[in-house]
């Protein structure tokens, strides 16, 4: 994701989420948060999803993923997480977590296909409905790729 995907990206939010994001806080992440990382999804040049996380030493905590509704049952959310996950290996992340409200069983279903278990309640987490939500941690990432690099790559 760059700075040039977030308008499109800041749409999908916003179609998404009952309490999106600002158009500010996503350009933040591309330009001021030295943790963040994000992913696009593109088909045919349209951004159809997106997914982030925050990386910190050894954890990864997903901030968010959407996949715009005309978009949605293609595997593209799955495909999102997958590479999400690899990215996160390949810069040392060993385990990952999220968010997810208990009402979002869609969500829950694909995070589970994807190695996330439910670990614990957060009660009231979300200030929009005061509803609960599942902590979820996956530790079994893809191995790292030896190869990797980003601007940010040290090299001693």
């Amino acid at each position: 994701m760059t700075v040039d995907d977030v308008f499109q990206v800041h749409q999908i939010e916003k179609a998404t989420f009952a309490s999106p994001w600002s158009y500010e806080s996503f350009h933040y992440e591309m330009t001021g948060n030295p943790v963040a990382r994000y992913l696009v999804a593109e088909v045919n040049g349209e951004i159809a999803g997106f997914a982030g996380a925050h990386i910190i030493l050894d954890e990864g905590h997903i901030t968010n993923i959407a996949v715009k509704e005309c978009f949605r049952g293609r595997g593209i959310g799955p495909e999102l997480m997958v590479s999400l996950k690899q990215y996160a290996s390949n810069l040392g992340v060993a385990y990952m977590t999220l968010e997810v409200r208990v009402s979002n069983i869609a969500a829950i279903l694909m995070y589970e296909t994807q190695g996330f278990v439910k670990v614990h309640i957060r009660k009231k987490y979300y200030e929009d409905t005061g509803e609960d939500a599942w902590l979820m941690v996956c530790d079994s990432l893809p191995a790292a790729d030896p190869d990797f690099e980003e601007p940010e790559t040290l090299r001693a």
